[in-house]
């Protein structure tokens, strides 16, 4: 009886991807640290770079991005996306790949949603709930 029946397929991503997305989260971070992206939103502000999902194909990067304090993504992800060209050439030379993967940026919500689920463990019923227990 033949493997390729009971091999279950992969749910999450790839070593690969997780590697690659790792390059370009660090490479991207040491972009800004440095403030090679010159950009005066960039430079006024201080952005964490939180994760990079690549796609299966390594061709997109999906990075998701915070300002510090978590205030206001909008001009921060502005900024990126104007220098999204610049950007995708520095990753490209910084992360060995035969294509250089195309990028977006979006805000990262988990700050906001590990905030709201805090919120929550606060609420007196929850405290009530906590303390029956």
């Amino acid at each position: 009886m033949s493997n390729r029946h009971t091999h279950r397929k992969p749910t999450g991503p790839s070593q690969r991807q997780l590697r690659v997305g790792e390059l370009v989260r660090h490479a991207l971070a040491q972009m800004l640290q440095r403030g090679e992206i010159h950009d005066d939103v960039l430079s006024d502000h201080v952005v964490t770079v939180s994760e990079v999902r690549m796609s299966p194909d390594l061709r997109l990067a999906t990075i998701y991005v915070m300002p510090l304090g978590g205030k206001d993504p909008k001009p921060v992800l502005e900024a990126l996306d104007r220098n999204r060209k610049f950007i995708r050439g520095e990753i490209a030379h910084a992360v060995n790949l035969k294509f250089a993967p195309d990028i977006r940026f979006l805000p990262d919500e988990t700050f906001d949603e590990a905030q709201r689920i805090d919120e929550i463990f606060r609420s007196p019923k929850v405290a009530q709930d906590l303390k029956k227990a």
